[in-house]
């Protein structure tokens, strides 16, 4: 994975938003599944005319099925000719092809080595919960989970304090071969809004498989009294899954944006971000 297009060709950043209801999941699968980046990608093919030619798209963060995106980005290298061509009416001929549930906000030429996965340094999530006895509003039940318990946000925020910072999060992650459990979260903290919607906002450098909603399912124990609020410290320590721990459902996360750093420092990034990490001292005995 390339962090500056072919020569002859032209790096495109792609802002984008999706609502995940419908959709397996960012990546292709076999099987024809509708996924996000199968339907950008055949969009793209048809409006530039590129017939049996895929432009594949490189992603920030691969969401699951069912999980939404707000300020998602992508990256794409189109031939020179191809960009200079369509530059003016891409984006419109995208609309216009694309389902309602996901659209394009901006094609961009992007700055010499962006890559939209190894450039970027956070990425945000909020999740979306109500403790409403009545349950969750019609018109956003696809985006807030209904928890049928009442919830403590201040036991929730005592807890979440003990999970910052740089750790293995192997207790709260779905072990992919080869892949680290190491993050670091630089935000997890919750608030209720005058609706009784508590927005959990959930920032880290990146994350590992199933991690914001095994966070989010630790926390929801606490919430509701089944859990005192050192447990899930006391799980991220023990370093490994804990059958307690729940996957909440996918439908109340949305990816809210990604942050990169300033262009002179994207290079240094990408390097960065491919070094498999460790915990310091780790591996010494």
């Amino acid at each position: 994975m390339s962090d500056e297009a072919q020569p002859g060709h032209v790096r495109i950043r792609l802002d984008l938003s999706y609502d995940g209801s419908d959709f397996h999941g960012w990546a292709k699968q076999a099987g024809g599944k509708r996924t996000v980046q199968g339907e950008i990608e055949d969009a793209l093919r048809t409006v530039t005319r590129s017939k049996d030619t895929t432009y594949e798209l490189t992603v920030a963060g691969r969401t699951d099925a069912g999980v939404h995106a707000r300020g998602q980005v992508a990256h794409v290298d189109l031939p020179g000719e191809l960009w200079a061509e369509h530059r003016e009416k891409l984006l419109k001929r995208l609309a216009g092809r694309l389902s309602k549930d996901v659209r394009v906000w901006s094609l961009t030429e992007a700055p010499a080595g962006f890559n939209a996965r190894f450039s970027a340094i956070w990425r945000r999530y909020a999740y979306r919960v109500t403790d409403n006895p009545g349950g969750v509003d019609p018109l956003l039940r696809g985006h807030v989970l209904w928890h049928d318990w009442p919830l403590d946000v201040d036991a929730m925020n005592e807890a979440a304090r003990a999970l910052l910072g740089e750790h293995d999060f192997a207790a709260y992650c779905k072990k992919r071969e080869g892949a680290t459990t190491i993050r670091t979260l630089q935000e997890l903290s919750l608030e209720r809004d005058a609706d009784g919607i508590i927005a959990a906002t959930v920032r880290a450098d990146a994350f590992c498989h199933n991690m914001v909603r095994s966070l989010i399912g630790a926390l929801l124990f606490v919430g509701d009294g089944h859990r005192t609020p050192d447990w899930p410290g006391k799980v991220l320590a023990a370093g490994v899954r804990d059958s307690a721990v729940h996957v909440v459902r996918p439908h109340g996360l949305t990816l809210e944006e990604v942050g990169y750093p300033a262009d002179e420092l994207l290079a240094a990034r990408n390097k960065e971000a491919r070094n498999k990490r460790s915990l310091p001292g780790a591996g010494c005995c």
